[in-house]
């Protein structure tokens, strides 16, 4: 594996005629210190230069980070190291990037930001279908990626902290459809379900608020969080995963319905009436 050197002050300044190196602020503490980051990112980038850009950034946060030139090392590394994000970009020699991602979702829920050069939505779309979970376009701000870099690690720090000592034992049930959220388990008709970090959050949401329309920028905001920077197509996405977790005919769904021209509605199935 190649390993990078850190670049200088001066190489760091410049990627495609941008100034994309920008200078740490502090938070205005009165002590001038803010808390250093602990997570450890992987950055899987065939653009050596780019590469240690945002290596060189991403450290000057305080995160630990490990940078591969091609999509098999990125692989490898993903595997052995088990980073708690991989910015990871889609056309890379080797395992282009959505093949990294398909094969890592079926072994990882590890947060993925998808680094592309194409502005075409197919390709965001795609990505976010095998399960990355956001993207941005080339070419970028650095400090837009660090920022979502820090949400996407806090929203995955917050997925985590379930069954805290001061939260009552919640769960709740809509038809045969039980959601235990203090032990972040689902079961449908009894029998066990497996659902992404994600995907639990947005079941969660949806059942909490039974027979209410919810538009998708409602649901982006709360499962995603305001600091999220993807759009809406992110909760079709998701809602349809959903759908043929938790629905014998995802084309006919019956839990969670289409409201056209506002979002969803999530109903209880069977309903009451009917067991």
């Amino acid at each position: 594996m190649r390993h990078l050197q850190v670049p200088g002050r001066a190489r760091v300044g410049k990627w495609i005629g941008q100034n994309i190196y920008w200078k740490r602020r502090h938070d205005g503490s009165e002590n001038g210190e803010e808390e250093v980051p602990n997570e450890s990112v992987l950055v899987i980038e065939d653009e050596e230069n780019l590469c240690e850009v945002l290596r060189y950034n991403l450290e000057r946060e305080g995160y630990r980070v490990e940078a591969c030139l091609d999509g098999a090392e990125g692989l490898d590394s993903a595997r052995s190291s088990h980073p708690d994000l991989i910015i990871l970009d889609v056309m890379l020699p080797g395992l282009d990037g959505f093949e990294i991602c398909r094969i890592l979702r079926r072994e990882s829920d590890v947060p993925i930001l998808f680094l592309t050069a194409r502005g075409e939505e197919i390709d965001k779309v795609v990505g976010l279908e095998l399960g990355a979970d956001d993207y941005v376009t080339k070419p970028f701000s650095v400090r837009e990626v660090v920022a979502r870099v820090k949400g996407m690690l806090r929203r995955s720090q917050s997925t985590a902290r379930d069954g805290s000592p001061d939260a009552a034992h919640r769960v709740i049930r809509a038809g045969d459809l039980e959601l235990d959220l203090d032990r972040h388990s689902v079961t449908l008709r009894g029998e066990p379900l497996s659902l992404k970090p994600r995907e639990f959050d947005l079941l969660a949401m949806l059942a909490s608020n039974q027979g209410r329309a919810l538009t998708r920028d409602q649901i982006l905001e709360r499962v995603w969080g305001h600091d999220y920077y993807g759009d809406t197509r992110t909760v079709d996405v998701h809602i349809r995963w959903l759908r043929e977790k938790i629905q014998h005919y995802p084309q006919s769904p019956q839990r969670i319905i289409t409201i056209r021209g506002v979002g969803y509605r999530f109903e209880a199935w069977p309903p009451s009436s009917g067991q």
